[in-house]
């Protein structure tokens, strides 16, 4: 079976920080304004070591800091082996009262295809991944040799959410600036552990999210089994495993933003052999229900919007995907930039201000789609799902000796 195994964690020291101070959110939505406000929160903030910038060598710098902060207490190791219930619950885009509950542990590390060293089932990636330089996260975990931040797995082990015993008062708990509450909880009795790691090996974990980061682990366990063999800690990374299950999962889209079409361009006229084009009117809070309920996109143009019906005879080599089906359109287009974006207004208010050309606004993947694909040995195209709410970096920290 794959393994997922407890670890001692390196957690912030609860008798000196609060964890709504110094927990991050991704490194990968931060910006440079996010990033200062996170710090002058407090400088010890998660973001100083899992987005270091500036100076000669800031991942030098990071993995200093890491070390001074293990040296000085400001992270202390918990003593025996753990597994952390967390759980994040949060009002969804509908207004209704949400929650995600998932464990965090080490996850054993294998490609697409080759059968864990442990033996079992599989890992499995759900969508490909955008060309984007995975040297940064390499560089910063080569100077670390820790996992600062998990990736995000789903299993299908029914009932993987009832083994965590989240009734006893949390560890941690704490609100962020966008609402959610974040909420930890230590699991050390042995035969939890054990339920636990029985369960998630059940099953193929798919990856949700971090493709980038688990990739990085990969080529990062390479590496170290070349210099000093297998079965180290590097053969495992830090997840999120939460039960692949619609009542724990929101399931945002990504949209999609153009620019860099000729001057004068008709992108509605260009995209009708492919989809029926009718208008949509404003573009207000509730145009996701409609979009879902009519069974379109919409394409948002600086003088208004449109609904797009799919043509099912122009889609036939598109998969059951809004992602799939604009892949399909956009291949028939001049040469063009794409830019994912999510978020409804992100994409009204890029394109009101003429920072993009046209944006292309998408329906959600299903979890059902999700395992399917996932299952059968395929992929999304890429940025397809947004996971919300995202996990906060900083909960704990597992070094890799």
């Amino acid at each position: 079976m794959p393994r997922f195994e407890p670890f001692p964690g390196l957690r912030y020291d609860p008798a000196r920080f609060d964890a709504a101070d110094v927990t991050a959110p991704p490194y990968d939505v931060i910006d440079g304004a996010d990033r200062a406000a996170l710090l002058e929160r407090h400088p010890d903030n998660a973001v100083r070591i899992d987005l270091p910038l500036g100076g000669p060598d800031p991942y030098a710098d990071a993995a200093a800091t890491f070390r001074a902060w293990q040296r000085d207490g400001v992270l202390l190791t918990d003593a025996e082996p753990s597994f952390y219930a967390y759980r994040m619950a949060y009002v969804d885009e509908a207004g209704r009262p949400r929650r995600t509950t998932g464990v965090l542990g080490a996850l054993e590390l294998s490609r697409p295809g080759e059968i864990p060293e442990s033996g079992g089932q599989p890992i499995l990636p759900h969508e490909f991944t955008t060309p984007k330089a995975k040297t940064d996260r390499l560089d910063l975990l080569r100077a670390t040799a820790a996992n600062l931040s998990g990736v995000w797995g789903l299993s299908p082990a029914a009932g993987l959410t009832a083994l965590l015993p989240t009734v006893e008062p949390p560890l941690a708990s704490w609100d962020d600036a966008d609402g959610v509450t974040h909420s930890v909880w230590r699991l050390t009795d042995p035969e939890v552990l054990t339920a636990i790691s029985a369960a998630i090996a059940s099953e193929p974990v798919v990856i949700a999210d971090g493709h980038h980061r688990y990739e990085t682990s990969l080529a990062y366990r390479d590496e170290r089994r070349a210099a000093d063999g297998p079965d180290g800690d590097y053969d495992l990374v830090l997840t999120y495993v939460v039960e692949l299950a619609e009542d724990e999962l929101t399931v945002l889209p990504i949209h999609r933003l153009v620019s860099g079409l000729p001057q004068g361009f008709d992108l509605l006229a260009a995209l009708a052999p492919f989809f029926e084009p009718y208008p949509a009117g404003p573009v207000g809070p509730d145009l996701a229900t409609i979009m879902t309920a009519e069974g379109v996109l919409t394409l948002v143009l600086p003088d208004g919007a449109w609904f797009l019906r799919p043509r099912p005879e122009a889609m036939t080599a598109a998969r059951d995907l809004d992602s799939s089906r604009l892949d399909v359109a956009l291949a028939a287009l001049p040469p063009h930039d794409l830019v994912f974006q999510h978020g409804v207004e992100h994409v009204r208010d890029r394109v009101e201000s003429g920072a993009a050309q046209a944006g292309v606004l998408l329906r959600p993947a299903s979890v059902d789609q999700i395992v399917e694909i996932a299952r059968g040995g395929e992929r999304m195209p890429p940025k397809t799902t947004f996971f919300s709410p995202k996990p906060r970096t900083g909960v704990v920290f597992r070094t890799l000796g």
